[in-house]
């Protein structure tokens, strides 16, 4: 009685205490966010976990000497839960696994083997190792007896691995079902929130709406019993009012309720997407921008206002430019894990290069104007753009200035002298900031400080004590920011202006780049032809010579297919000009093979071409790839195939034209090997370098391009079945040939042997069959993920010994995963394994 009442009430319930107070914590950091399906589990934030290491480090001591102190106790296995639960929450999975694991086969406490199992589950789920988890559902299935409180668990942990498996049939029977075993009213109004989510998203909102009106019940946060509130009037009435006036002064009721004071910005939120339904744009816009301003109380709602006004500066306005700050604003308010945030990534990915260019045809083309003015004529624009600076932020201070106060005590309190009136030059910001600007014109950027106007200030007129009182102030104090020091000076804006010819040369040149890669980007993945063939009809009238000439016709071309303009055009344009370019080939080939066909034929083209080239037979060789590129002129292979035939051009062509050839090709190709070989050439032909050197290098990179070719084409006529899952269960695998393995009569033994040495916790199963004819292999499992594995062979390799294998059979060794090796073993081909096995985990 003793053990027992002490292992229970000093151990198990103060560990189980601190945990609770962890799981609470985990609860409250949690912020939820409406705008998606809430999460069956609240996430376990490395931080707050992080945050609370000394509480997990108490509940384990507790625990531990529960254990150590008390082994006759009824409570040991109870102790041993919470320990997997502390292992679980610091991440240490593969203890925890091992614990629960332990708990279900030796635990006599029914219960609690049951709470184990499920607690495994969730793990399994987490790891997405789904095999184990539904043989562990197979098992809890067949167990009888299975208490009220463990059955809310296994449902909960079924709806989240439906969840994790993104099916929703299943995730709602199973959230249905918790619903029956949930004792807590909190928690039973997140679960209906979570199911009126889910039928709202499956279109049927009669059902939505019963189960918004259940989740306010049970004295939720009030932010889910608004949010439930604003839902169920959406899908019962909102969405299919045709009285907009009503619907619009509902969320207007909302937005003035006091209570809903800090989620003024999901309603003026709601209310644009309202008005966007309604074709409102610039309604709606107003609305965003006003819900931008709002305070509020979740960031994340912040990120999803500024990434609907990206999208309709996207979609709708095409501005590409705003949309790309409207992204990066919203970034800022996701985090890495939120659903938006990879879409967010994604669609700024090509917005930052395309404002890039943009901002850079805009800038360098004003400067190179200015340019062109006299000095006086550049002061004079210098003048009124500081002007108009100093105008703007004067505006932003009298759009920042409060309203006066008109009632009856402030007029009376006005008259006395301590009213809020602008004559007070304190309360008038527009007065501040203007004599803010006058200072600033006169003065400079001076800090703020005594006596600022002497030249120089002696160190004798300052004390000690003063001193120490500044630096303690200048610690603790941040600066003020001048929002002065944003308007440039008249000398720092002349500065930018070129003044020399290179200055001018090199804005070109960026011009030129930037003309291109807006039109590029602007047809492929924007899909706009229009705005395409500016940018680039822009570039060939500024800048004729452009070494992108080609491409810029062959993307004309296309762009003008694509609005049934006048392609041939530039058909005719790349043939007259152009006649050897690839691009040509294309417009001229336009029902050629293309994808892996083509690049495959390209590549035996290639091979063929290259091994004539070795044999000095180049006028051939020069046949067959022009033949290749014209019948597959823009695959992976087409600039090797384009520098083969440069070297072909340096033995039977003059110096000028292989010279000129090469330097064409250098300023085209974006292949780093090959742009660094043609480099080498040029240098070997112009002399800088010893040309003897540089054929010897030349020819090692072309034989690795051909080896680099031969494995792409094997790679491409012949995918691997097998499948990369690092997180799955792994086996370890021994292979011997029949032979070898009729005489490795200890090695099952050595393999016990080893195991119990070095994973004597890790319960590892060892066993052997025979794969084919030619292969015995010896199996080592059960791992839980690749990491684990690898662990594992590289302490093979190092420590393990027997007289049955030798070095070479202990190399040959490999890992696969549990869905691998069930296709090896239909398969029976080890080398087709071992080649996936060296690209995979080497």
């Amino acid at each position: 009685m003793y053990h027992n009442t002490t292992s229970r009430y000093n151990a198990y319930y103060l560990a189980n205490e601190k945990i609770l107070e962890l799981e609470n914590t985990i609860k409250t950091n949690h912020k939820e966010d409406f705008s998606q399906i809430l999460p069956i589990f609240y996430p376990v934030d490395s931080a707050t976990i992080e945050q609370n290491e000394e509480l997990l480090k108490e509940a384990r001591e507790l625990s531990s000497k529960a254990i150590d102190w008390h082994r006759i106790s009824k409570w040991v296995d109870d102790n041993y839960f919470l320990i997997g639960l502390i292992d679980y929450y610091q991440a240490d999975t593969d203890d925890a696994i091992n614990t629960f694991k332990y708990l279900n086969v030796n635990s006599k406490d029914r219960n609690l083997r049951h709470r184990s199992l499920i607690q495994l589950m969730r793990i399994f789920i987490d790891q997405k190792n789904y095999d184990d988890v539904v043989f562990v559902i197979d098992y809890l299935s067949k167990e009888p007896k299975i208490n009220s409180e463990n059955r809310y668990h296994l449902f909960k942990t079924l709806a989240y691995y439906y969840h994790s498996k993104g099916e929703v049939d299943g995730k709602i029977g199973a959230l249905d079902k918790t619903l029956e075993y949930t004792k807590d009213s909190k928690e039973k109004s997140r679960i209906n929130f979570i199911l009126a989510q889910l039928y709202q998203r499956e279109g049927l909102d009669a059902l939505a709406y019963d189960y918004y009106l259940e989740a306010q019940k049970g004295n939720p946060p009030y932010e889910r019993s608004f949010f439930a509130q604003l839902y169920a009037q959406k899908v019962a009435e909102l969405d299919q009012s045709k009285d907009f006036k009503k619907v619009r002064n509902y969320y207007d009721d909302l937005y003035t309720d006091s209570k809903n004071k800090e989620l003024r910005d999901v309603v003026l939120y709601e209310k644009a997407l309202f008005e966007l339904k309604q074709n409102e744009k610039e309604d709606a816009v107003n609305l965003l921008h006003r819900a931008a301003k709002e305070e509020g109380n979740n960031p994340i709602q912040k990120g999803y206002i500024y990434q609907k006004l990206a999208e309709i500066s996207f979609e709708v306005d095409k501005d590409y430019r705003a949309a790309k700050y409207y992204y990066d604003s919203a970034l800022t308010h996701f985090r890495p894990m939120d659903p938006s945030y990879a879409q967010i990534e994604k669609n700024k990915g090509i917005l930052d290069e395309y404002v890039t260019h943009f901002e850079t045809i805009v800038k360098n083309d004003s400067l190179i104007n200015l340019s062109k003015l006299t000095q006086p004529e550049q002061e004079l624009i210098a003048e009124n753009f500081i002007k108009s600076e100093e105008d703007r932020l004067l505006k932003e201070a009298a759009a920042k200035e409060k309203p006066k106060n008109t009632g009856i005590f402030d007029n009376l309190l006005a008259f006395g002298g301590r009213g809020s009136g602008e004559n007070f030059y304190f309360d008038n910001s527009v007065a501040m900031q203007q004599g803010s600007i006058d200072f600033f014109r006169d003065w400079g950027n001076r800090p703020l400080q005594d006596n600022w106007r002497r030249s120089t200030q002696g160190f004798s007129s300052v004390t000690n004590g003063e001193i120490e009182e500044t630096a303690e102030r200048t610690q603790t104090e941040e600066p003020e920011e001048n929002i002065f020091e944003q308007i440039p000076s008249k000398e720092e804006l002349l500065s930018q202006i070129p003044k020399s010819d290179a200055d001018i040369v090199l804005l070109n040149s960026e011009l030129e780049t930037s003309y291109f890669e807006l039109g590029k980007l602007l047809f492929f993945d924007f899909k706009e032809p229009e705005f395409s063939i500016e940018n680039l009809e822009s570039l060939i009238t500024s800048y004729p010579n452009t070494i992108k000439k080609p491409e810029a016709y062959y993307i004309l071309y296309l762009a003008q297919k694509d609005r049934n303009g006048n392609a041939d055009l530039y058909s005719q344009r790349l043939n007259r000009e152009f006649p050897e370019s690839p691009f040509t080939f294309s417009v001229n080939n336009p029902g050629g093979v293309s994808g892996n066909q083509a690049y495959i034929q390209s590549s035996d083209g290639y091979k063929k071409a290259y091994n004539l080239y070795n044999s000095r037979n180049y006028p051939e060789a020069r046949k067959i790839l022009r033949t290749t590129l014209e019948e597959y002129p823009l695959t992976r292979n087409t600039d090797r195939l384009l520098l083969l035939d440069v070297m072909i051009s340096g033995k039977i062509d003059d110096r000028d034209r292989y010279k000129t050839r090469l330097e064409s090709y250098i300023q085209n190709t974006e292949n780093p090997d090959l742009l660094k070989m043609a480099r080498n050439m040029l240098i070997a032909l112009t002399g800088e370098k010893p040309e003897a050197e540089i054929s010897s290098e030349e020819e090692e990179v072309e034989e690795k391009e051909v080896e680099e070719i031969a494995e792409d084409e094997a790679d491409i006529e012949d995918e691997s079945p097998y499948k990369e899952n690092p997180n799955q269960t792994h086996i370890f695998v021994i292979v011997l040939e029949p032979e070898k393995s009729s005489v490795a009569k200890s090695l099952l033994a050595d393999l016990e042997g080893f195991h119990s040495a070095n994973f004597p916790s890790s319960r590892l199963r060892t066993g052997n069959m025979n794969l084919n004819r030619e292969n015995a292999i010896y199996i080592v499992s059960p791992f839980n993920n690749a990491e684990k594995a690898l662990e594992y062979r590289l302490k093979f390799m190092k420590d393990f010994e027997t007289t049955s294998l030798s070095d070479g059979d202990k190399g040959n060794s490999f890992l696969i995963s549990i869905e691998n090796f069930q296709e090896l073993n239909k398969r029976k081909n080890i080398e087709e394994y071992r080649s996936f096995y060296k690209k995979t985990y080497n």
